[in-house]
């Protein structure tokens, strides 16, 4: 599958539906109080990056988005559908978006998750995020995993 990633508005119907795909898996897995997701205003801030990819027929198959703030960045609604998954596109995705967040002069991601999603845990561990504790506003919470990079 050849898919194109472009930073877009996450204000799209196709878009939408893939978010709300997202926030239906993580309904299942996680409790509303331990759920951190940007709803589409806040999305649409100028100080985020929104990525989506785009199967071979201009399909939203995927999605990601950086939050920049002055210390770091935050890593927010990292999405690949299910039927697309296993083909590098959420590597690809994480990789526009780091890329960009350091052209911004952002120096470090950061990102909460869940426990309950080994694949993303490994995933990102082995594109070199690791295990720390809460940041920003976030407390300590057994249904949160917290992870950090530096970009360079």
């Amino acid at each position: 599958m050849t898919a194109a990633i472009g930073f877009e508005s996450p204000d799209q119907p196709e878009v939408i539906a893939l978010i709300a795909e997202l926030d239906a898996y993580q309904d299942r897995l996680y409790p509303p109080e331990s759920r951190h997701a940007l709803d589409l205003a806040a999305l649409r801030q100028a100080n985020v990056l929104f990525a989506v990819a785009r199967d071979a027929a201009g399909r939203a198959v995927g999605c990601g988005a950086v939050v920049l703030g002055s210390a770091y960045g935050e890593l927010k609604r990292m999405f690949v559908s299910p039927a697309c998954r296993g083909q590098g596109l959420a590597r690809r995705l994480l990789a526009a978006l780091e890329a960009a967040a350091l052209a911004r002069g952002c120096a470090q991601l950061k990102l909460e998750t869940g426990p309950f999603q080994p694949e993303a845990l490994a995933f990102y561990a082995a594109l070199g995020y690791t295990r720390r504790g809460p940041f920003g506003s976030y407390r300590d919470d057994p249904l949160s995993v917290f992870m950090q990079k530096r970009l360079s």
